[in-house]
């Protein structure tokens, strides 16, 4: 049996990792700019996250939600309070796509409506709601396909209004920066304003953090950039496990709870809570959130002066760098010369960093020396 192949490889094993580094099985060294899709948060083999998660496999390792497991409700009030979100509701899940299911699902249920709109960029997963709102029709199969479901142009405030005329949407879905689109970060005007017409004609604001989540950007949530603004739902998941598949959602206190509404076997189980936990004990212990603001701003403003890079998009270590040319190629010798590993955004020109926050500025300085020796 072969494995069905997802994803153009880059011709190398990693067998070890720690922190920011990554060791091939040849022995060699690499530099990990990307994070896994910035899923590693707190960076790779973290000791406390490895021992928290060893420490709850000599207990449990899993039971179903029938039960009450303790270290869910400990989770919830720690995340609340790193988060600055005490009031809010928690449903725990498997992954990012999940979350943003359960996100539209309870737009609909709250508002009575099942259209939707999404934004030109936008990428909310792979499953059958979230994937209609994400804008690339290459993953989307005619089963997913939905005439209510919108892409509209991203920043386009008039347009959004008109499609909510129409007292058909039940939710308006955006990324707090938009990842896969190439780092694209929406302004507080639109933000408000979409906040402002969901309330207008009865539609739920959701927000996907699941890039940008976890102190990424210096601020837990990316929308937390934005004074005043309150999502009624915020889906998370990549950097909220550090590598432990988990996602979740943020629920506004205006939604009731019933049961049967939401469901999942493993969401929330021992294990992922565990690894959940170490997360967010450590970004607050280590400072992490700080960490990536002052370096991400720094990064930034070097990047800014490398000729042949048009722009640099971003906030805290959620970055986008603009080539004046296609990136593969770069992207390519960053791995083989500099032992470098990059991403890729759906714009072709575009380099995507999204490194673990515990990296250090040496680290971040050696991308840029070969950075400028490959574009000169």
């Amino acid at each position: 049996m072969k494995l069905f192949d997802v994803y153009p490889l880059i011709p190398v094993t990693i067998e070890k990792a720690q922190g920011a580094r990554l060791w091939d099985d040849q022995g060699a060294e690499y530099l990990d700019l990307y994070g896994g899709h910035a899923v590693i948060s707190i960076g790779h083999t973290h000791p406390h996250f490895v021992r928290r998660i060893k420490d709850q496999l000599d207990s449990i390792a899993f039971y179903s939600n029938s039960v009450r497991i303790p270290i869910q409700q400990d989770y919830a009030a720690k995340l609340g309070e790193l988060a600055g979100l005490p009031d809010y509701q928690l449903f725990l899940c498997n992954s990012g796509a999940e979350a943003n299911e359960n996100a539209i699902k309870l737009a609909s249920f709250a508002t009575g409506k099942s259209g939707m709109i999404a934004f030109s960029g936008s990428f909310h997963g792979r499953t059958s709601g979230a994937v209609a709102l994400t804008d690339n029709p290459k993953i989307v199969a005619p089963c997913n396909a939905r005439e209510d479901f919108h892409i509209l142009p991203f920043g386009d405030l008039d347009l959004a209004e008109e499609v909510l005329k129409s007292n058909a949407i039940g939710g308006i879905i955006i990324e707090g920066i938009q990842g896969v689109g190439g780092i694209q970060v929406p302004d507080a005007e639109f933000l408000l304003g979409l906040a402002k017409l969901c309330k207008t004609y009865d539609a739920k604001l959701i927000l996907d953090e699941v890039q940008s989540g976890f102190g990424r950007t210096g601020k837990f949530f990316a929308f937390q950039w934005v004074e005043g603004l309150q999502p009624d739902l915020i889906s998370m998941a990549k950097g909220m496990g550090n590598g432990f598949p988990i996602g979740g959602l943020l629920i506004s206190p205006d939604f009731e709870a019933s049961y049967g509404l939401l469901g999942t076997t493993f969401g929330g189980n021992h294990l992922a809570c565990a690894a959940g936990m170490a997360v967010l004990e450590v970004l607050e212990s280590e400072n992490l959130q700080k960490n990536a603001l002052l370096l991400g701003n720094r990064l930034i403003e070097e990047l800014k002066s490398i000729p042949h890079i048009t722009e640099v998009r971003g906030r805290g270590l959620m970055i986008g760098i603009d080539l004046d040319r296609e990136a593969g190629p770069i992207r390519s010798e960053l791995v083989s010369k500099y032992k470098i590993f990059t991403g890729s955004a759906s714009k072709k020109q575009t380099i995507r960093l999204l490194p673990p926050l515990s990296v250090e500025w040496n680290q971040l300085n050696s991308f840029i020396t070969a950075l400028k020796e490959l574009l000169a």
